[in-house]
Parts: structure tokens; sequence; C-alpha cells
């Protein structure tokens, strides 16, 4: 590790509550630092974002929890426990591939802290030691047996108390337990040092009942800031760099979810930094579309820098909004910026993240039907198991449905009476709306669908359309029927 400026300053100061109050910036306090300047910039994003659960009340002041209070109340949050299989939803540590940051906590023990509700982590450790969690990536070196509660915390309710020259390091976190158990912390950062940390000075940003300050740290290295424990609140690493500071990214992606065959995605581009990426989950969670996340492989290879330009590109060609962006991190902003890729057909397609200046390639992913339609299928689909063992029915996909559209002739509309009984009222207002042919037939085929519901197979629609008198529609409707 290397040295940095100093050990973290004791406090006595009253554990600041953690419940969703604002600190007000008058009372930022950078003890031990000459240096602060204008508010950092706030640039306008494309989401909102929504207000976190609110955490619950630290312990009290330092030296003033028991043990017994702190067993007491780990009771009480035991009682809201979530199952194991949570942790893959909720949790957003994502990890990096970098040769400088990757060699280093090997002799660290690790350590599975238990889900508790609304994005909470108890760890409850048996001895004096030093444990990594496997989940944050927090490092707590204790003294003794402790339970320790945490939670990853948005930046942005602080944005106003970040002031140049100083920038957010890595997440923030809100952690409690017994502060005389708790000798020290590592807070994961989220950036790349590379040989350039002589340039950085780390501080840890701690609110406290009494306002908002600059700690010093006792050490930081490739991976985390170390923190001498003064007192318990939200805490995170914030840094000042007299050089360009180079940021571990992550591209994140979202489908939007309805019954159009065209697709529509946004593409988030990210600090690898578990507060920027939680905000980004909640701003999807609470937008008025409904949107799947799409599992791709989220690191970019190549280290992100503010200010510098970025293209995403699509093979083949989509309508992407906006086609080129300036980075910057956005932990501070309430606003997260996205970029939305939209394609009329769906096929499976390429998105490459491209450095403008280099013209090389930080980020790329091939997206297939498969990577969106199991997902549909388990909205809309039902099943119709049985003990007998009869195979599980599922309905068609969009995708599927849309072809079929396609192969249709100028017959459809006697179709959609005759064979699928729709009444000619649903296909006039299917019409009305849709000027595109092959739309109106796909949304025909989605109104028999919604009508049939758990009938809506494969089998069904083939028994349906048997006697109508297409080569092209009687091929794809084996294609259904193969593909079951």
């Amino acid at each position: 590790m290397s040295q940095d400026a100093g050990v973290a300053e004791s406090s006595d100061d009253h554990n600041a509550s953690s419940e969703e109050k604002d600190c007000p910036s008058s009372n930022l306090d950078t003890s031990g630092d000459s240096k602060s300047g204008e508010d950092s910039s706030s640039e306008s994003g494309s989401e909102s974002d929504n207000e976190e659960a609110k955490p619950e009340k630290t312990n009290g002041e330092l030296g003033e929890s028991s043990a017994e209070e702190a067993s007491a109340q780990v009771e009480e949050w035991e009682v809201k426990e979530l199952p194991a299989q949570h942790f893959n939803s909720e949790s957003n540590k994502i990890q990096s591939h970098c040769e400088h940051c990757n060699a280093e906590n090997k002799h660290n023990e690790l350590v599975t802290p238990r889900l508790l509700s609304r994005g909470q982590f108890l760890l409850k450790v048996d001895g004096e030691g030093t444990y990594q969690c496997m989940e944050t990536g927090l490092i707590f070196e204790v003294n003794r047996k402790v339970d320790i509660k945490y939670c990853v915390l948005s930046w942005s309710k602080y944005s106003d108390l970040i002031v140049k020259p100083w920038a957010v390091g890595g997440p923030l976190f809100d952690v409690k337990c017994d502060p005389l158990c708790l000798t020290s912390i590592q807070f994961p950062h989220s950036l790349c040092l590379g040989h350039r940390d002589a340039s950085m000075t780390f501080k840890v940003f701690h609110v406290k009942s009494t306002g908002a300050s600059l700690e010093y740290t006792v050490d930081h290295s490739a991976t985390h800031v170390k923190w001498r424990v003064s007192s318990l609140s939200p805490v995170g690493p914030v840094i000042q760099s007299e050089e360009t500071v180079f940021h571990h990214g992550a591209v994140i992606l979202y489908k939007a979810i309805d019954h159009n065959p065209s697709l529509s995605f946004r593409v988030y581009v990210a600090t690898n930094n578990e507060s920027f990426i939680k905000d980004i989950s909640k701003s999807v969670k609470h937008s008025s579309k409904k949107f799947m996340k799409i599992d791709k492989p989220p690191v970019c290879q190549k280290l992100l820098q503010n200010g510098k330009k970025y293209r995403l590109i699509s093979e083949p060609e989509a309508e992407i909004t906006p086609e080129e962006i300036e980075f910057v991190d956005g932990s501070l902003l309430k606003l997260k910026s996205y970029i939305e890729v939209y394609l009329e057909q769906p096929v499976e397609f390429k998105l490459l993240l491209v450095e403008m200046d280099s013209e090389e390639i930080v980020w790329k992913a091939k997206l297939r039907e498969c990577d969106w339609v199991q997902q549909n299928r388990n909205q809309n689909i039902s099943k119709s198991s049985t003990s007998d063992g009869v195979k599980t029915k599922t309905l068609l996909t969009d995708t599927q449905l849309f072809n079929l559209a396609e192969k249709l002739g100028k017959e459809w509309l006697k179709i959609a009476i005759a064979n699928l009984k729709l009444n000619i009222s649903e296909i006039d207002a299917i019409r009305e709306k849709e000027d595109n042919v092959t739309i109106s037939k796909f949304k025909m085929l989605k109104k028999w669908q919604e009508k049939e519901q758990s009938n809506a197979t494969a089998q069904n629609l083939c028994n349906c359309l048997k006697n109508v008198d297409s080569v092209e529609v009687q091929d794809v409707l084996r294609g259904f029927l193969q593909e079951t």
C-alpha cells in the first residue's frame, strides 16, 4: 500500500442519523485541508433519480453503544432477512479486470454477508481479524466478535457538499455496529491508480450530526482506501488529483418491455461504483416504462476519462440517441444520463462503445433474441404442467408472432374473424391506430394471444390456421411446433 497524507482524526461527535435528512453545506469541515473551491458541476441527465430507502439511525455517540444493545438490534435485523437467492438480483458488485488492480487484498478472510430487507447487509464475525465482504468489497478490521450492518447509499443526496478540487472516489456506505469493536474500514474505490498515485490524495467524506467533514485516511492501495474509524455514519472515499483521473467503467443495458416488435434499449455508461450502479437500477425501476436488465459482461476493457468523448455503434445500424457522449462521473447527479438504442425489427446485433480520439473499442457485446425472449416468456407465459409428465406449454414469443405476421397476405382480415374469432370492432380499433399493415397483423395476433391466455400455444395456433391456404404460413407454423 502507498502511504497517504495522514491518520484519521478522532471524533467525539454524535453519530449522524442516517435518515433522509439533508446535511447543511455550511457545516462541511475540511480540517487538515487547505483546498476548497467551487461547487461541483451538475449536468442534466435523462432519467430522474428516486429517493432511496431511509437507513436507520446509528447506535449513538462513540463509546456509548454497548455490545448488548448491538446484539439486540441485530436480532431485529434478522427478522427481516431475505433468502440467499436475492443476492443475484439485489447486489450491484461488478468485478473489474485490470492488470494494476487485481493483485491486492489476497490475504483477507473472504466472508459472505446475509442480505436483509431494503438492500442492507449483515455480517457476523466470530473474533478479531480482517474480513472482506464478497458482495461489496468492504474490508473490516475488528478487535472482537461483532455484528456489522451496512448498505450502499447514493452520493447524489450530498452533491452540494462535494466541492472541487474533491471528487467521488468510490461507493458511499452507511455502516452500523458497536464502534469500539471496529478498528478500521477499507473502502473500495473505482479508480485505476496505475503509476499515477503519487499525485493523488484520498480522504474520507464523513457525515455526522454536526455536518459533513473530510477526514484523513491511514493508507490507500490500488483497490481500497483505509480509514481509522472515528464514529459510524455515512462514509465514503473522495479524491483530489493533479493529473487526469482514470475510472474503471461499466456499461449497463436495459430493454424496454412492451408489445411492439421493435427493440428499444437504454445503455448506461457508468463508473464501476456501486452507488452509481444502484442509482441506475433504482432510476430504471421507477421509470414509467417497464424494463428488463440484459445480462452482458459490463466491465469496460479500457479506462474511462472525464471529458473524453465516446460513440456507441450498432451493427447492423440502429437509431442511437445521442450518437456521442462526453463522459463524466455521474455519481453526484440526480439525473442519470443514458443512450437510447432503437431497432425497428427484432434482430440480433452488436453494440460497441468506441473512444473517439483513438477509435479504440472500450466495450462490446452481441445481443441475441435469447437475451430477452426468455424473460418476456417468464412474464407472459402460463405454465400447465401436469403430474403425468405432460410437457410444459409456453406461449409464443413476440418475435414468432411478428414472423408470422410478415407471411400473412391480404386475407389476414378474414383469418382474424373466421379463424381466430376476433370481433370486427377489435380489428377496426387496431387499423385506426396503426398505418403499417404488418404491424396491424402483428397486433391482431397479439390480440388473439391475449384472449387465449394459457391456450395461446403453437399447437393451438396451428389448429386455428390449418385451413389457411398459404405455403409460407404453414411453413412458419411447422417451425413453431419444432421449436416447442
